[in-house]
């Protein structure tokens, strides 16, 4: 499945879900491979999101589809295969390890780094270049900004309000109530919100900070590199063709203009994990039904 037949997550109906778990169980190797492609550049996007780094995201994708494929054979449908997998998921995401750009950090401080970057032009690249270069700038100065909430409010902003799935969805996965993750997402919203509204020239054109005055800056510190780009490679979609449109009306009223800019990021391929797969599936009880 390429990016270019991405479906959302939870397109797919509970009893072809359950289908495609069966197939996967009792030996079906298709099945298996449409269930991790249905899941696997999803997991890859959320992760990139709480972490930053793409080859984190990359490492935490690996470990989390390992987990699924080594306790696979062991689901016994309690609950729907997609809220087994997402709490594996989203579990990891929020107890692992801290990563390389997850040094606490406030808005306060975020706000400050942004003021002390010097705005000044972009020399010696063509016009196709200096764009290229200044969206890059732009989609990892907004991921960065996540990294000022803690890990929960931000799982909370990219499932709820990035990714657009429903809160009732959302509960389920993080084993919450519904009204319990409103109010987290609403926590998240209002503090990433109200530092947008007031420092992003994106959201308020009475705000100084302009991104494409930013990127020198940001190339200079190492946080944009003109050879290797980290978020904007790699895919053919934007979120918002991929992520639900139906999320939540109490969420999406009055602040849409925010999260859309979220969704007008790229919706990356993700690693290929397909060597890796065997790799798991060699020697255990799933891997002895593929090979029956």
């Amino acid at each position: 499945m390429t990016s270019s037949q991405a479906r959302h997550p939870f397109a797919c109906s509970a009893g072809d879900e359950a289908a495609l778990v069966a197939g996967a169980q009792s030996g079906d190797r298709d099945a298996l491979t449409r269930l991790v492609e249905l899941h696997r550049p999803w997991i890859y996007n959320i992760a990139l999101r709480m972490l930053w780094s793409p080859s984190e995201a990359e490492d935490a994708t690996q470990e989390i589809l390992i987990k699924v494929l080594k306790t696979l054979s062991g689901f016994r449908g309690e609950s729907r295969f997609r809220t087994w997998l997402y709490r594996i998921a989203m579990n990891h995401l929020l107890n692992m390890k801290r990563g390389s750009m997850e040094a606490p950090l406030s808005f306060e401080q975020y706000g400050e780094g942004l003021d002390s970057a010097p705005d000044t032009e972009l020399p010696g690249y063509s016009d196709a270049e200096r764009s290229l270069l200044i969206e890059e700038a732009k989609i990892g100065c907004m991921t960065g900004m996540l990294l000022c909430l803690d890990r929960e409010q931000r799982l909370a902003y990219v499932l709820g309000s990035v990714f657009a799935f429903e809160d009732t969805v959302c509960a389920e996965i993080l084993g919450l109530t519904p009204q319990v993750f409103r109010k987290r997402l609403s926590r998240a919203r209002a503090d990433l919100h109200a530092f947008m509204q007031g420092k992003c020239g994106l959201v308020n054109v009475d705000n100084p900070c302009r991104c494409a005055r930013k990127t020198q800056a940001f190339i200079d510190r190492g946080f944009v590199d003109p050879q290797r780009m980290k978020f904007n490679r790699d895919h053919e979609q934007k979120l918002r063709d991929v992520a639900s449109s139906e999320a939540s009306p109490v969420f999406e009223a009055v602040t849409d203009e925010y999260p859309r800019l979220f969704r007008e990021h790229p919706f990356q391929r993700g690693p290929d994990l397909k060597g890796l797969v065997d790799k798991v599936l060699a020697g255990s009880a799933l891997g002895r039904n593929l090979d029956e």
